[in-house]
């Protein structure tokens, strides 16, 4: 992964990272995180401490295969 990558985590006192079988949900323009998700989550950077390999990009993540990114708003209208 090259720059920044964005995780989701719950919005709670102690909010676990969302993950999908086992590897953390991550992307890497917190715009769009914020625009294709809703809920009570946070848009948080993902910690340095998790390596590359137990991450999951949003777009390889089934329910987000679809999507086309980078995103183009106009295609949600």
């Amino acid at each position: 992964m090259s720059g920044r990558m964005w995780a989701v985590q719950e919005d709670t006192p102690h909010g676990q990272l969302l993950s999908w079988n086992g590897r953390v949900i991550v992307h890497g323009d917190r715009p769009e995180l914020e625009f294709l998700l809703a809920g009570p989550i946070r848009i948080v950077p993902c910690p340095p401490s998790i390596p590359p390999e137990q991450t999951i990009e949003l777009r390889f993540h089934p329910q987000f295969s679809h999507h086309q990114f980078p995103l183009r708003r106009e295609a949600y209208r």
